[in-house]
């Protein structure tokens, strides 16, 4: 199976995947298809788990996927150290009500203990 093509051409595919877990980290929820959260869903845990790591390449490897900087200084200094004593599941997917136009269903992705702000 490997991956989920979203009837997007290879260059467009990772484009938007980039965008939406960028958009993930900056808002730490956001509403989408069922299908594209599922893309998203494994590379979003994955930038947390480099996060936790720490080391240089990590870092590196942050920086180089997410397009806005300041989205990945926060996935490294504010975002990644909240699951240090989490083994994995940073993400979860809820069902949400199906997309107007199309019917297509819809879910919310967002980020497991949310920031807590006072």
């Amino acid at each position: 199976m490997g991956y989920q093509k979203l009837g997007r051409t290879s260059s467009h595919r990772r484009a938007t995947l980039r965008r939406m877990v960028t958009a993930l980290f900056e808002q730490e929820s956001i509403m989408t298809t069922a299908a594209k959260a599922k893309a998203v869903q494994p590379i979003a845990e994955k930038m947390i788990t480099w996060g936790k790591k720490g080391d240089l390449h990590a870092k590196r490897q942050v920086f180089q996927y997410l397009t806005d900087e300041s989205v990945a200084k926060k996935v490294l200094d504010a975002v990644a150290p909240r699951y240090t004593n989490r083994q994995g599941g940073y993400t979860r997917i809820m069902k949400a009500a199906p997309r107007r136009g199309d019917a297509a269903p819809m879910v919310v992705l967002e980020l497991v203990e949310p920031d807590v702000v006072d």
